[in-house]
């Protein structure tokens, strides 16, 4: 994203030094597909018609998340080519065919830990219950509860657990209990496991169950599974509103500074998502050419319809400007927009009409802020100049150091002006590869003009762009750069993505000797229209992939 991840990036370069509170997000997703990995561990023999997973979670859910079969949610991952290369053997996952999963996030709450007078972290952990129709025979399932989902609470919870065991709700009722405090919960019940770390949420799943409850169905807006997916989920216009409000304590603590500033920080992110996120829908199917994510994101209609007319798609002519990116680029983002000028401004102001005045005059100033390290100060004089007929912002480097804007330009002396005053345009300009180079005098960002070619950011970037231009392997020569080049959209994204630790195949398999890492080129599309945003994702092992590779990580 040209404005979000260039300013996390520069802020990231001046807090390495800081000693600031964090908070981290323990990701609900996590514990969905570590119980997937769980329920792999035993055979489950008995089989019935597939239930319909929505039945069994109440209408107040605010993230709901459903696979149909498990096996088949993991069989992609497995099958494609980048992990059969990494991993001495591929899964079995016949164990787990058919197998039915939902998991239900019905809140959250946040506990802190101080680790002294200058650090503490802060946890937010989601209310959730997984709900796993095994189609077993209910003494499978109920061996299964006691003995694998133990073992991964124990992993969670790092901690030796005490388990209490009774007959409740008509079946097998298990409390795990870690040395401070902490508990998580299970019920197998005629072959159904219901699991969680609250003990409310099964409650809430059961009155569903007894009839005492709506089930989601009642809000109509998750639809029945398509057999083309492999799994999906919903975060309701509520799950929005409490995830914006996470997501603003989070990153207020790690902006640091003034508590005013932190305050007014942590306000401004939820103002803007509640008021232009309704609600979210996401979809995963597999297909020839890797796993397809699909995010819908429903904005309000005042926001969906400036945004469908003001990020509307130009027709595309190709610039040529791939020409300039290496062929290891991190990442290569390519707008084309019918006036780039008017959609940032679009931006811009819908995003401050939602907030109070201010947060409004707050994000106002910070805005320019996020074309800094692309070594531009002015947005406005930069998109005016620009010729308005696509442009293109990549991460040469995957640290995210090494960012750079490449346009055509039609008012040179205006987007000269747009650039950062650490660029001395006054001085004569360094020639490099028949450019004239203009660079700041800490030589950390630099701008290069070639004929009506703009090229600005990183110094060690915009250098090694020339370079390319002028005779080393480009982004162009990418085998699956045609695909990149024909595919429609008015925001497309091909990244070079690499987990030299293989983070994946330790969750799923075991790594080849020799520690061969995971290499996937991903396709990404962003378009608008009357309903809202649309994001279509396309690589080797998907969203699924990438949660089970935090994993690891974590």
């Amino acid at each position: 994203d040209f404005s979000t991840e260039g300013m996390n990036r520069r802020d990231a370069k001046t807090q390495r030094n800081m000693n600031i509170r964090r908070v981290t997000l323990l990701p609900l997703s996590h514990f969905f597909f570590a119980l997937c990995l769980c329920v792999s561990a035993v055979t489950l023999s008995c089989s019935s018609k597939p239930t319909d997973m929505r039945k069994l979670v109440p209408a107040e859910t605010l993230v709901y998340l459903e696979t149909n079969d498990l096996a088949g949610a993991l069989q992609p991952i497995v099958d494609n080519e980048a992990f059969e290369q990494a991993a001495k053997r591929k899964p079995d996952l016949s164990a787990i065919k058919g197998v039915q999963l939902a998991v239900a996030v019905t809140g959250f709450e946040s506990t802190e830990e101080k680790l002294n007078d200058e650090l503490s972290i802060g946890r937010i952990r989601p209310r959730f219950v997984a709900i796993a129709d095994t189609h077993a025979w209910n003494w499978q399932a109920n061996s299964f509860a006691e003995t694998q989902l133990g073992g991964f609470v124990a992993g969670i919870y790092d901690s030796d657990l005490t388990l209490e065991t009774i007959e409740k709700n008509g079946g097998r009722y298990s409390t795990w209990t870690a040395g401070d405090g902490r508990k998580a919960f299970a019920l197998v019940v005629d072959g159904i496991i219901y699991f969680g770390n609250d003990e409310t949420a099964i409650e809430k799943c059961l009155a569903v169950r007894r009839g005492e409850a709506d089930s989601i169905i009642k809000t109509g807006k998750v639809k029945p599974a398509d057999p083309a997916t492999i799994a999906s989920g919903y975060v309701s216009t509520d799950g929005v509103a409490q995830i914006a409000s996470i997501i603003g304590v989070t990153v207020g603590k790690e902006v640091g500074g003034e508590p005013e500033v932190q305050s007014l920080t942590a306000g401004i992110l939820p103002q803007l998502l509640r008021g232009m996120v309704s609600e979210i829908a996401w979809s995963s199917k597999s297909t020839e050419l890797g796993v397809e994510d699909t995010y819908d994101v429903s904005f309000k209609p005042e926001v969906a319809n400036v945004f469908a007319e003001t990020l509307a798609q130009t027709n595309f002519q190709e610039t040529g400007l791939e020409e300039f990116v290496p062929a290891d680029a991190a990442s290569v983002t390519r707008y084309t927009l019918n006036d780039p000028q008017i959609a940032w401004r679009s931006v811009l102001l819908t995003a401050v009409s939602q907030m109070d005045a201010v947060s409004g005059r707050f994000v106002s100033a910070l805005s320019t802020g996020l074309f800094e390290p692309f070594g531009i100060s002015d947005p406005e004089l930069f998109l005016s100049g620009a010729a308005g007929d696509g442009f293109l912002t990549a991460y040469l480097d995957r640290s995210g150091d090494q960012a750079i804007v490449i346009t055509r330009v039609k008012a040179v002396e205006l987007v000269k002006r747009s650039l950062s005053p650490e660029i001395d345009l006054t001085r004569p300009p360094e020639v490099i590869a028949g450019a004239n180079v203009w660079r700041s005098s800490d030589n950390l960002i630099a701008a290069a003009f070639l004929g009506d070619v703009v090229i600005s950011g990183d110094a060690d970037g915009v250098v090694k762009c020339l370079r390319t231009r002028s005779g080393d392997k480009s982004f162009a020569a990418n085998e699956r750069f045609m695909e990149f080049e024909a595919t429609a959209g008015p925001v497309l994204t091909m990244a070079n993505e690499v987990d030299e630790r293989a983070s994946l195949i330790e969750v799923l398999s075991e790594k080849k000797d020799g520690g061969v890492g995971i290499r996937q080129r991903t396709f990404s599309t962003i378009h608008f229209d009357r309903s809202g945003m649309h994001r279509r994702k396309l690589s080797s092992f998907g969203l699924i992939g990438s949660i089970i590779a935090q994993l690891a990580q974590d």
